[in-house]
């Protein structure tokens, strides 16, 4: 497969994002050439084909210089800064080697992963609305909050250690992609200007450039341009360790309210005459307590025609009790519905499709997810099976068996020694009562909130870091976690003293989720040694502290660090195009 192929194939697995993002590019090059965007002090620079707008203002230096008083808090800020971007400098370059091996690995064993959205353009960048992970409205709060901190905390430092802020303001490549404080470039990074003259904004013209005389300036020291490049991504950090702190505290503010939720009703079925919906939680029948979709099945299964019942359900936080009489054929369909057949897969390959019921394997019946996943976890590759399965969730849906079904490994983890099907399954398990007429589905609430409660202790190792990073594309099995909204917020209410703030606990969970994972994502991301993150300018000042302490300082040393600095840019950037378009290359779509 050539590279034009690959190529090929990525744009039009793109192509909304693609068109998108070329009709933003010739819109930007007109109103560049004809000098709209300079007449409002807005400058375009190209980063590999991509237009990038710096959008400035003058606003906000009084209140800079107002808070960069308390000059040795921030001194002190930025030093402890120091350590934590070197390890995560660390952290994340071993990260991209490691993804690299695994991918060049991966073709050796002809193993490389199929196209998917971990490797898809729009969900490499962190722009709400675009990356499918990032919820579009708590994706925007939570990047203007990582901008803000990030950008300011730049400013604030510059102030502290003498050196102009020249101007505030957006990056934007078609939405915000970040935010920046101009420092005086010769100042911080020694590029040098025209000697003697300076330009500014003009007052009465905005966008218009008059010459001043330059005073002589002072050039930063290694220590204080390190201070200041730092600065930013340690705002990121405490952010971050702020709002997940929150976030934890207010976990213990919601509770449970069951695990079992109305699917489906049946139509013409006492429950839609009786007035019941999907989406409502199922607690109880008549005096049963339902903890989960066994025990819904096992009352069903016993109920006689014409039974007066009374449906315990919790509607939209409001509990309500409906009763109805059920009718003949009690009959109940039990089994794990399939959401997903995995491209590429032994399902697909058999012909196993979404919203078919599994029932049975082997001789193992299939009650419900439980039953499935440890009947999965006794299996290896290679191993045969027979699947029987429901074509549909109805009572006369057909039973189709597939036998001598064949195991795989699995394609993406090699550590996993049990055998690899190819589905994905909701937490709905598929169970339907036709006397009653409803389909129930499970979300274990209990379990997942206490799972969501562990995390924290889990930090002291790698696996809990991981876990806290992966949480919105990973979740806990694969599914995500977007946070406490649409459907899952059915499954829980607030408790104590935050049951008068209603839905505002799921509010305020949101905000603190996103706007700690952005914060900590932006920070880490802007720590690898590339230029020209932050990580990268302090990467290249290390390495030319180290060297100078060896050779002594000159010209030749700036040389030196520079090229390795670059070096290891060009070196981070094709990590990323090879976890792009590798599987593209591999598959040719």
């Amino acid at each position: 497969m050539s590279l034009i192929d690959a190529l090929s194939g990525f744009l039009v697995n793109n192509s909304l994002f693609v068109s998108v993002f070329i009709t933003y590019a010739l819109l930007v090059l007109l109103l560049d050439r004809r000098g709209t965007l300079s007449k409002y002090n807005i400058t375009v620079h190209y980063f590999l084909f991509i237009p990038v707008l710096m959008i400035r203002t003058q606003k906000g230096q009084l209140f800079l210089d107002r808070l960069a008083v308390h000059k040795r808090f921030w001194r002190m800020f930025a030093n402890i800064g120091l350590p934590a971007m070197l390890i995560g400098m660390v952290v994340m370059f071993l990260l991209l080697l490691l993804i690299d091996y695994i991918m060049i690995q991966s073709f050796q064993t002809q193993t490389v992963p199929i196209p998917g959205k971990m490797n898809e353009a729009r969900n490499l960048f962190l722009i709400p609305g675009i990356n499918e992970y990032i919820p579009l409205w708590w994706g925007i709060i939570a990047l203007v909050v990582t901008l803000v901190v990030h950008e300011f905390s730049h400013a604030i430092l510059c102030k502290v250690e003498g050196i102009k802020v020249k101007s505030m303001g957006l990056l934007v490549a078609l939405f915000p992609i970040g935010g920046f404080a101009e420092p005086d470039e010769e100042q911080l990074l020694g590029k040098k200007e025209e000697p003697g003259k300076e330009t500014i904004e003009s007052q009465d013209q905005p966008g218009k450039e008059t010459i001043a005389a330059q005073e002589p300036k002072k050039l930063a020291t290694r220590s204080e341009r390190v201070r200041v490049l730092t600065a930013g991504v340690m705002a990121n950090f405490v952010t971050a360790l702020i709002a997940f702190i929150l976030f934890f505290s207010f976990l213990g503010s919601i509770s449970p309210v069951g695990e079992v939720m109305v699917t489906d009703v049946v139509t013409g079925s006492p429950a839609e005459l009786a007035g019941v919906e999907p989406n409502m939680i199922l607690v109880g029948i008549n005096d049963k307590q339902i903890n989960n979709g066994n025990d819904f099945l096992s009352y069903a299964e016993g109920l006689e025609p014409g039974t007066n019942i009374t449906l315990q359900l919790i509607d939209s936080k409001v509990r309500k009790s409906i009763s109805l009489v059920t009718k003949a054929g009690n009959q109940t369909s039990p089994g794990v519905r399939i959401s997903n057949v995995i491209a590429g897969s032994p399902a697909e390959a058999a012909g196993l499709k979404p919203e078919m019921i599994l029932i049975k394997v082997n001789n193992a019946e299939i009650k419900g997810i439980d039953d499935f996943v440890s009947f999965m976890n006794s299996t290896k590759p290679g191993q045969k099976i027979d699947i029987h399965v429901r074509s549909n969730s109805s009572l006369n849906a057909s039973i189709v068996i597939f036998s001598n079904f064949e195991l795989a490994k699995h394609p993406h983890d090699s550590e996993i020694t049990k055998g690899f099907m190819g589905i994905t399954y909701s937490s709905e398990s598929g169970a339907v009562s036709h006397s009653i007429g409803i389909g129930i589905g499970q979300f274990p609430s209990k379990v997942f909130l206490g799972m969501l409660q562990s995390i924290p202790s889990l930090l002291t190792g790698v696996t809990g870091w991981i876990l806290l990073f992966s949480l919105p594309i990973y979740g806990f099995a694969g599914e995500g976690f977007p946070g406490f909204s649409g459907l899952i917020t059915n499954f829980y209410e607030p408790v104590g003293m935050a049951a008068g703030l209603g839905d505002g606990v799921f509010w305020i969970l949101n905000a603190m989720l996103w706007i700690g994972w952005m914060n900590f994502y932006v920070g880490l991301f802007n720590c690898l040694p590339a230029l020209p993150l932050d990580g990268g300018h302090v990467f290249r000042d290390v390495v030319a502290t180290s060297l100078s302490r060896l050779f002594g300082n000159g010209e030749k040393i700036e040389r030196i660090s520079n090229s390795i600095a670059v070096i290891f840019a060009f070196m981070i950037l094709g990590s990323f195009l090879l976890v792009i378009f590798g599987p593209y290359a591999a598959y040719g779509f």
